[in-house]
C-alpha cells in the first residue's frame, strides 16, 4: 500500500466510515474540520484532526488551499474526498495530484468529462449506450431552446451541466413554462456549482431511478450490480435498495454490461455510479449521468455482494489493480437503506439541528447503522442534515422490509427530529411492499399522507 496517512476532506457519516477503512488497511488518518465540527465522531476517531476554517463551507470544506495546507501540516500523502463539497471537482482532484499527493478517486479528466452531464451523454453514445432524448449538447441561446424543446415534445427536463443533488432541474410542461423555468434553472445551477450551463431532455413518464455501481483501476472495470432509488423527494433519494426488485434478468445483464463498456471507454478510477431511468413497462433503459465518487447508497450494494466499496478505492487509489474479477461477484439477498435526516416530516421536512440527548442504535442480524452521531452530539446547522443511514439485509425482499421496520422501532435518536416516521410509514406501505412505484410517486403519496408524519 502506498498510502500511509490519509486525509479525510469531508464531515459527517462519510467520514466515519472512510477512518474506519483506513484503519483496517492500517493506513493513519487525517480529519479536516471547520469550527463548527470540532467536537464531530470523526475527529474524535481520526489520528489526527487539523481545523481548516470557520463554520461556512466556503471557508472550510470548499477552500482548497486550507485543505492542502493541512495535508502538507499533517504530512498525509492522499486525500479522500468523500461525497459532496468538492468529491467532483475536477480542479481540486487536479491540485491534490500537482501537490504530489495520491486523489483517491477518478482522475480529474475524468472528472470533467463524466462530472458534467453534457460530455458524459456524448461519451455514453459513443459507447453505444442508450440516452434519454434530448439535445445534443449545452443550450445557451434562448431560441435555440425553444426549437430543441418543440422538437423533442413536453413534458421537458431543463437539467444543469454540472453538479447533482437535485439542484438546477426543471420540468417544464409547455412552451410558458419553459421560458419561465428556464432562467431559473441557470441561476440555481450558477449559485450552486459555479456554472450555469444546462442541458434539455425528455421526461420519462413513470420512469424508475436504476443505478449500476462500477470499480474501475484506470484500465479494467467491474460493476457490483444494481440499486434502485425511486423513492425520491424533490429529486433527493430518501429510500434505496438492492437489488431493483422489478429488473428482469435478461435487462439487468445489458444495463450492468453497459455501465462496465462507459467506465472502461473513459479510463475510469475509483468508484462511481452511472444512473438510468428504466421504464418497467417497455423495459427500456437511459443513461442519464454518471456520480464520479462513492455515494450515500454504497451500503445496499456492500450487504448484498459483501464488497467493501471504499476500502477498496483506497487500495486503487494506493495503486494496486482492481483485486475483484467480474466472475467473482455474486449477488445474494436483498438490502435497503433509509437516510435519517435532522428533519421534522410533520413540518415539511423542516431542518431539525439540535443535541442528541440520548441515543438507541439498532441491532441484531442483517443490520448496520452508519452514523455520525453519539450521545451529547450537538448537530450543527450549518451543513446536510443526513445524521446516518439504516441500512438492512435479509435473503429476501419481505424479510429486509420487515427487519427494516423493526430496525426502526429500535432506533432511538432524542433530543431532534429525524425522519424516522416517514420511513416507518414507508415500510407498512403497500405499494412499497409491492415495489409499485416510480420516481414522481413519493411526493404525492407526501401529500396524502401528511396528517400521518407526527413524529
Amino acid at each position: 500500500m502506498a498510502i500511509a496517512k490519509l486525509l479525510i476532506a469531508n464531515r459527517g457519516e462519510i467520514a466515519v466510515r472512510i477512518i474506519r477503512a483506513a484503519r483496517e488497511l492500517g493506513i493513519r488518518t487525517v480529519q479536516v474540520h471547520s469550527a463548527a465540527d470540532a467536537e464531530m465522531l470523526a475527529v474524535k476517531m481520526a489520528d489526527e484532526a487539523a481545523n481548516i476554517g470557520p463554520p461556512h463551507a466556503a471557508k472550510s470544506y470548499l477552500n482548497i488551499e486550507n485543505i492542502l495546507k493541512a495535508a502538507r501540516d499533517t504530512g498525509a500523502d492522499a486525500v479522500h474526498p468523500g461525497y459532496g463539497f468538492l468529491a467532483e471537482n475536477a480542479g481540486f482532484a487536479d491540485a491534490v495530484e500537482a501537490a504530489g499527493l495520491v486523489f483517491v478517486g477518478p482522475r480529474g479528466d475524468s472528472i470533467r468529462v463524466m462530472g458534467d452531464k453534457v460530455a458524459a451523454r456524448v461519451a455514453a453514445e459513443a459507447a453505444g449506450v442508450p440516452v434519454v432524448p434530448g439535445s445534443d449538447g449545452r443550450v445557451d441561446d434562448p431560441e435555440q431552446a425553444k426549437h430543441i424543446a418543440m422538437a423533442i415534445g413536453f413534458p421537458i427536463m431543463i437539467k444543469a451541466a454540472a453538479g447533482g443533488g437535485g439542484r438546477g432541474i426543471r420540468i417544464a410542461h409547455d412552451m410558458t413554462e419553459f421560458e419561465t423555468l428556464m432562467p431559473q434553472a441557470s441561476a440555481e445551477a450558477k449559485a450552486a456549482f459555479g456554472d450555469g450551463g444546462l442541458y434539455i431532455e425528455k421526461v420519462i413518464e413513470r420512469a424508475r431511478h436504476i443505478e449500476v455501481q462500477i470499480l474501475g483501476d484506470g484500465t479494467r472495470a467491474i460493476h457490483c450490480f444494481e440499486r434502485e432509488c425511486s423513492l425520491q423527494r424533490r429529486r433527493q433519494k430518501v429510500w434505496e435498495e438492492a437489488p431493483s426488485a422489478v429488473l428482469p434478468q435478461s435487462i439487468r445483464e445489458k444495463l450492468c454490461a453497459s455501465a462496465v463498456a462507459l467506465a472502461e471507454a473513459v479510463n475510469y478510477r475509483g468508484a462511481g455510479t452511472l444512473e438510468y431511468l428504466y421504464d418497467d413497462v417497455t423495459h427500456h433503459f437511459y443513461f442519464i449521468e454518471m456520480n464520479t465518487r462513492i455515494q450515500v447508497e454504497h451500503p445496499v450494494t456492500e450487504m448484498i455482494t459483501g464488497i467493501d466499496l471504499v476500502r477498496e478505492m483506497i487500495r486503487i487509489a494506493g495503486g494496486a489493480p482492481l483485486s475483484i474479477r467480474q466472475e467473482d461477484v455474486k449477488m445474494h439477498g436483498h438490502a435497503i437503506e433509509v437516510r435519517i435526516n435532522a428533519e421534522d416530516p410533520a413540518k415539511n421536512f423542516q431542518p431539525a439541528p439540535g443535541t442528541v440527548t440520548a441515543l438507541r442504535v439498532p441491532g441484531g442480524p442483517g443490520t448496520r447503522f452508519d452514523t455520525m452521531l453519539y450521545q451529547g452530539y450537538q448537530v450543527p446547522p450549518f451543513y446536510d442534515s443526513l445524521l446516518g443511514k439504516l441500512i438492512v439485509w435479509d435473503e429476501t425482499r419481505e424479510g429486509a422490509i420487515a427487519r427494516m421496520r423493526r430496525a426502526l422501532d429500535e432506533l432511538e435518536v432524542e433530543g431532534l427530529s429525524t425522519t424516522k416516521p416517514l420511513h416507518q410509514l414507508l415500510a407498512r406501505d403497500a405499494s412499497v411492499a409491492k415495489a409499485d412505484f416510480h420516481t414522481r410517486w413519493l411526493e404525492p403519496w407526501l401529500e396524502a399522507n401528511a396528517h400521518r408524519l407526527n413524529s
